[in-house]
């Protein structure tokens, strides 16, 4: 009879599971019309919609329970494979649960730790929190020591694990079909949030995190992150030392303790780049509740359950992408993303190149907008969508972190700008190895040696070029791809529009067979118009594809116009 039962809660779990797959893909057909949009499509009632359709998602995340909750925050940082509105939505994603029973609690403490159990002295029945993995309580122990413990939910891997098996197989399904795969591993994916999601469980990998991320700050007297109590943490139950501070979006509070809010926002962005720069190991969600400000004015971080790791492949390229962007070296950029991976191969680069100049202009002229992480982050996130950009998921969360945190600091401060205080952490990678030679005036130097001595061979070049021209040896090549693109526009608008016709009159004749003596020969055009069907809906896609980053660098240029105005 268990046997029975777990298994009509697993088809059940599934089924609810495919429903809300079902009716989110339903909702993409459905907006993808325009004949469903009354008094006329628009591009603003589009992103309307998409923003309502983003909200449902992300209520029923919430209500299939954690471990979708967690996946939304996961999507959240995946730009490159939903719409930016969906990103939006889903990074305020809001991960609190109903407790569980304090009773549960306490059979979970005493199970975990066993003899250690004995160390506490009290612990308050009513959590300080409660989340969708675990809920926090704070405790004393019989050494006076104020600590907290977050203890996991009962039960929850075995939940998890079935969700995760469902998610494996819905991405199997959507990777088979080819309108909504767009060139992303789904299955990938899967594999990627499965194997993340299950770390998370294990809260002594968060123990780890924390005492590496408090060794990084130990000599900072403006940074507090609690201790790890080892012997009273497993991978169910975490221990940290208790840590009471003034929520940093708590001005009032602030203020009323003669708190320099101005100077807890470079705190913090100072702090935020070390993590970035010196160490790359940074706290990867800086919202206003895992920030604190202890009353001496200090910084504190909570909950390590979400770290970010920015590779050495990425910190090795980083420089050299650094000193490109300072020398508004477009061609130069555009050939190290190519080599970190950042762009596919085989792309059409002019109008990547285009992009990345007018992001250059705008990024990188002074003054200095205070929100230009958030508009990059934004700009980012509508470049990488269905497009040739393949961002590491690593330097995603450093984009969603810095915006996070950017608007912290601006909460904090009006005047507060993160290009500013970036300015003397960016400078030293712009710097060779040799810290007495300054490698932004040698690139100039050489920049200018390399024009001179190309300079002097040009007109022997031009020569040798005219003569293998006049005897057949040279082959001239033309590339015109803006004209290129509107070629395939027409064409793919043609065959569209061929299909129409097409899907049309297949209809009316199996109206018209249906109603004759033999109603059953209406199949025979159902048959023939479903390839037919499925090429066009392909065709929609790739025409939707294609129009946004057209929409995308019109808009820029309309910027850049007003700018220059």
């Amino acid at each position: 009879m268990n046997f029975i039962a777990s298994q009509l809660q697993k088809f059940g779990r599934a089924l609810r599971i495919w429903l809300v797959l079902l009716g989110l893909l339903f909702y993409l057909w459905f907006d993808s019309k325009k004949w469903t949009y009354l008094k006329g499509y628009t591009a603003k009632k589009r992103e309307k919609r998409n923003t309502l359709r983003a909200k449902w998602l992300t209520t029923e995340l919430v209500n299939l329970g954690s471990a979708f909750i967690k996946l939304g925050q996961l999507l959240s940082a995946r730009a490159d494979v939903i719409p930016s509105a969906w990103v939006n939505e889903l990074t305020s994603l809001q991960d609190r649960v109903p407790p569980f029973a304090f009773e549960e609690v306490q059979g979970i403490l005493t199970k975990q730790l066993g003899n250690s159990y004995k160390k506490i002295k009290s612990i308050d029945e009513i959590p300080i929190g409660s989340a969708s993995l675990a809920q926090v309580h704070k405790a004393r122990l019989i050494d006076n020591m104020n600590v907290i413990f977050k203890v996991q939910r009962p039960n929850i891997e075995k939940f998890f694990r079935l969700d995760l098996d469902v998610m494996n197989q819905v991405a199997k399904v959507v990777q088979k079909i080819k309108s909504l795969n767009r060139g992303n591993d789904w299955i990938g994916i899967a594999k990627e949030s499965k194997r993340v999601l299950l770390r998370e469980l294990d809260f002594r990998i968060e123990a780890q995190y924390a005492a590496r991320f408090k060794q990084q700050f130990i000599d900072d007297s403006d940074i507090l992150i609690p201790s790890v109590f080892w012997d009273l943490s497993t991978s169910k139950v975490l221990c940290l030392e208790y840590l009471p501070g003034i929520k940093i979006n708590d001005i009032k509070s602030l203020k009323s303790n003669d708190i320099d809010t101005s100077l807890i926002a470079k705190i913090g962005a100072t702090s935020y780049l070390k993590q970035l720069v010196n160490y790359g190991f940074f706290h990867a969600d800086p919202h206003p509740g895992n920030l604190a400000v202890s009353k001496d004015g200090s910084l504190i971080y909570y909950d390590f359950g979400m770290m970010g790791f920015v590779s050495e492949r990425i910190r090795g390229r980083l420089n050299t992408m650094i000193k490109a962007a300072a020398l508004r070296d477009v061609n130069g950029l555009v050939k190290e993303l190519q080599i970190a991976g950042l762009i596919e191969k085989d792309v059409e680069i002019g109008p990547v190149r285009r992009l990345i100049r007018i992001m250059l202009n705008e990024a990188l002229t002074p003054p200095f907008d205070s929100q230009i992480i958030e508009k990059l982050s934004g700009d980012i996130s509508e470049l990488a969508y269905g497009k040739p950009f393949r961002i590491p998921i690593e330097l995603i969360f450093v984009f969603r972190a810095l915006s996070t945190f950017e608007g912290v600091g601006r909460y904090l401060d009006p005047e507060f700008n993160l290009i500013a205080i970036a300015k003397p952490f960016l400078l030293p990678l712009m710097t060779s190895k040799n810290p007495d030679s300054n490698d932004l005036f040698n690139e100039l130097g050489r920049q200018v040696t390399e024009i001179g001595s190309k300079a002097v061979g040009l007109p022997k070049r031009l020569d040798e070029n005219l003569e293998r021209l006049e005897q057949g040896d040279l082959q001239l090549q033309v590339r015109m791809g803006e004209s290129d693109r509107q070629f395939r526009r027409m064409i793919n608008a043609q065959q569209s529009l061929g299909n129409s016709v097409l899907l049309g009159s297949l209809a009316i004749s199996s109206a018209l067979l249906a109603s004759t003596n033999k109603p059953f020969l209406f199949l025979i055009p159902l048959t023939i118009g479903f390839p037919i069907a499925l090429s066009w809906i392909k065709l929609k896609f790739k025409m939707r594809s294609e129009s946004r980053l057209d929409n995308f660098q019109r808009r820029k240029g309309f910027k850049q116009r007003e700018s220059t105005l």
